[in-house]
């Protein structure tokens, strides 16, 4: 394991002060580290969860992590158990940074629950692992015999990836008494010239061989070496030269490939071949130089080969040369720096640090969502960010402490009902001329909670039942909507069984999943009119949320109980009995009066007379509504004695229900009749107590029935909960037939039950079955009032 030295500085400046009490956990201070390259993988860097101070034995639930951008892998790695923060990958200095500045990386170490970024920064020093070494092993120079002392010449330059003191530091050459090493200070590093102390001698040597070694200052040293030839030869004494040794320009990226930008201009006194000039770039500069730079060899000409850009580099250093075509050619060096100047060329990057996608729609405000981050490869101006929401969404964002890094919060209430998805638009922008910007998009899926009721389409809700329904079936249903989703819209049903009609819910029951309501036994329109219950939705949310509804039944008549003749009755219970009447009445005598009655209502209980048989039609008329049999003139000696009258009594239903009464008329002589009438009477008064018993008892059970309507509808009028009201009230016929009327109200129209005979001005419903008529509504200059005929019993 390597050893590892580890600094932590924290700015306690006011300002920063102010950052944390601002954005709390996120604004946390800096956390140093320094290692040098080439550690072993798994080499301990320190421990960062004890330096920043987070508990030890939480960091595995807070997912503890390291943060990269992009899909690099990265150098380093934290330990989840003990906080450790280890090299993961093999570290070179040399290819992570370039020059001899200091080599920092920064990593963002990133805990949740809650959400905070510490910033880290671990900065490799450089270690002595690359000798120097020259661009080619061996570099050749032609000097004339007569060249004099002190003459320089540039060796090729070595260079060393290390930096600092290990990278080179001398020169050396072989000893000899011709040549000594002359080393030049620049930007670019140290650059050896060979310089000559004493003139050659062609005759005595022509050729010199000589050995530079570069070395650099790292323990242990190391070196490269460059094998220098040195040809004497004749006669070309001027060498080119330039107006000035170094010259700037100022150029700006991205300039069009082909462009000149700069010509070079060197003079050589001497003449013909000796004085020719051409020009070189030099064999020692880096080798991006030459994939953007060419250099005309006539001309002198800069032109532009590859594309320039500032943010891979702002500036470019250029060694020329300038060479005549004499024996040996002289060359003159000058150098070109040329300056890159930035344009806004580079929009700007969003990159999202982290991202909740799904969201609880009960989030207070100010619950962060996402972490984003935003750059911009410019600089100056045109790296200025300016970062927003550009769509209108309930969310917003917070700036860190940290420059151009944000949070995503909501900025208010969410309502998945509402909105169930969100897209959230982020547009940054720089500060450029023209600006440049990029827009990312978040997809937040908004989660449900129950916050929401069962709803009924009304809070009262009426049924009309046609009696006699089959028992065990449904008889109709009831049906809630949940606006949320999923448990939390699933809807339950059942019945309230509490109160005064407890007996009667008895006999309801319920499909608790889609609220059918079946009727275990069949309901009996002449014992049970009405009756209310309340039904109950909830939804299986936590907690669970429901909602009421009254429902209101109302039972329908039908046509199911045929007349029941009351009058004339037999000793032996048959529809059967016999009148005496005297020869001398006149014409509309009342014989009789045929009563019955019927259980049902309206139309199906309106009772209708009609003769069937008779012996002379011309002796006898019966009225179709009361059932009085009367004579229609007076009697002759030839008219027979006794006469049989079959009276046919039907109801009004659809399906027509009916009984038959036999009425037998005598003539009798006046004192017969009188004598007969005292018999009569007496005989009469025993089947009247018969009569009068049944009548007792009719009249008892329609009263019953009555007041159960009364207490029912006072009972529904005190716990209506709509525009809904009912009025109750009993009204006597008129024409000999027992019957009873009810009137109710219901929204904007009354309702009247009454008996057989129209009023004028009434109109019978088309389609009603000749049972309800509409009567104006006095009270009011519009509406309607109905009126259906329920007949129940005849005199």
């Amino acid at each position: 394991m390597g050893t590892s030295t580890k600094t932590r500085t924290t700015d306690c400046s006011w300002f920063l002060l102010a950052l944390l009490l601002l954005f709390g956990k996120q604004a946390l201070a800096q956390t140093r580290y320094s290692i040098p390259e080439e550690v072993e993988e798994g080499t301990v860097v320190g421990n960062v969860a004890k330096d920043i101070g987070l508990d030890i034995t939480s960091l595995n639930d807070r997912r503890f992590r390291v943060v990269v951008s992009g899909s690099k892998d990265p150098f380093f790695e934290v330990n989840q158990i003990n906080g450790a923060l280890y090299v993961q990958k093999h570290i070179d200095r040399e290819e992570l940074c370039q020059g001899s500045g200091a080599c920092l990386i920064e990593l963002k170490i990133l805990v949740e629950n809650p959400l905070e970024i510490h910033y880290v920064i671990v900065e490799i020093s450089d270690v002595n692992d690359h000798s120097p070494s020259f661009p080619e092993k061996e570099q050749i120079f032609e000097i004339f015999e007569q060249t004099l002392p002190g003459r320089r010449f540039q060796l090729h330059t070595a260079r060393d990836p290390d930096a600092g003191i290990n990278s080179i530091r001398t020169y050396t050459l072989t000893p000899n008494e011709h040549f000594e090493v002359n080393i030049r200070e620049s930007d670019a590093g140290k650059i050896p010239f060979l310089v000559l102390k004493k003139s050659l001698d062609r005759e005595q040597k022509d050729k010199h061989t000589l050995l530079v070694t570069a070395v650099d200052g790292g323990k242990p040293q190391r070196s490269g070496t460059l094998n220098v030839s040195i040809i004497v030869l004749d006669s070309n004494d001027n060498r080119p030269m330039f107006s000035q040794e170094v010259y700037q320009i100022t150029i700006q990226e991205n300039v069009p490939v082909g462009t000149s930008v700069f010509r070079m201009n060197a003079t050589d006194p001497d003449l013909d071949s000796n004085g020719d000039i051409e020009y070189n770039l030099g064999k020692t500069l880096r080798r991006k130089v030459y994939d953007i730079f060419e250099l005309d060899k006539l001309t002198g000409e800069i032109r532009i080969k590859g594309v320039v850009d500032y943010e891979e580099n702002d500036v470019y250093e250029l060694d020329v040369e300038a060479s005549d075509k004499g024996t040996p050619p002289l060359t003159g060096e000058c150098r070109v720096i040329i300056k890159i100047l930035d344009v806004n060329d580079n929009p700007p990057e969003i990159e999202v640090t982290s991202l909740s996608n799904t969201v609880s729609e009960d989030s207070k405000p100010g619950t962060v969502i996402s972490l984003i981050s935003v750059k911009d490869k410019d600089s100056g101006v045109n790296g200025k960010i300016i970062s927003h929401i550009s769509n209108d969404v309930p969310f917003e964002l917070k700036p860190s402490y940290k420059e151009n890094t944000y949070s995503v919060v909501t900025k208010r209430f969410l309502d998945r009902e509402e909105v169930s998805h969100y897209e959230i638009t982020i547009k940054a922008t720089d500060c450029g001329e023209p600006p440049l910007s990029i827009v990312k998009t978040l997809s937040i899926q908004i989660s449900d909670v129950n916050d929401n009721r069962p709803q009924f389409s009304q809070n009262t809700l009426q049924f009309y039942l046609i009696e006699n329904n089959v028992a065990g079936a449904s008889i109709f249903s009831v049906s809630a909507t949940d606006k949320d989703l999923n448990d939390n819209a699933v809807i339950s049903y059942h019945i309230v069984r509490e109160g005064s009609q407890n007996d009667i819910m008895s006999f309801l029951n319920i499909n608790s999943e889609n609220g059918d309501i079946l009727a275990l036994k069949s309901f009996d329109f002449e014992t049970l009119k009405t009756f209310q219950f309340q039904v109950v939705a909830s939804d299986s949310g936590t907690p669970s949320l429901s909602s009421n509804v009254t429902v209101n039944v109302f039972i329908l008549d039908q046509n199911d109980n045929a007349p029941v003749i009351l009058y004339p009755v037999s000793s032996n219970g048959s529809a059967e009995g016999v009148e005496e009447i005297p020869r001398n009445v006149n014409a509309g005598h009342l014989v009789t009066k045929v009563r019955a009655y019927d259980a049902d209502i309206g139309y199906n209980g309106w009772l209708l007379f009609s003769l069937q048989q008779v012996t002379d039609h011309s002796l006898f008329g019966l009225d179709r509504y009361t059932g009085q049999i009367r004579t229609l003139r007076s009697f002759t000696e030839t008219d027979e004695a006794e006469h049989k009258l079959l009276i046919l009594v039907k109801d009004n239903g659809n399906v027509s229900l009916s009984a038959t009464a036999t009425v037998v008329v005598k003539l009798v002589e006046p004192k017969e009749a009188f004598a007969a009438s005292d018999v009569k009477s007496s005989v009469k008064d025993e089947e009247g107590t018969d009569v009068t018993f049944y009548l007792m008892i009719t009249l008892g059970s329609v009263s019953v029935l009555f007041l159960i309507s009364i207490i029912v509808l006072i009972a529904m009028q005190c716990s209506k909960t709509t525009d809904y009201t009912s009025k109750y009230l009993q009204e006597t016929n008129y024409d000999g037939t027992l019957c009873h009327s009810i009137q109710y109200r219901s929204g904007e129209k009354r309702y009247m039950l009454v008996g057989p005979r129209m009023s004028i001005g009434s109109t019978i419903v088309p389609g009603s079955h000749a049972n309800t008529l509409v009567l104006p509504d006095r009270r009011r200059g519009s509406g309607e009032v109905r009126l259906f005929t329920w007949p129940r019993l005849s005199h």
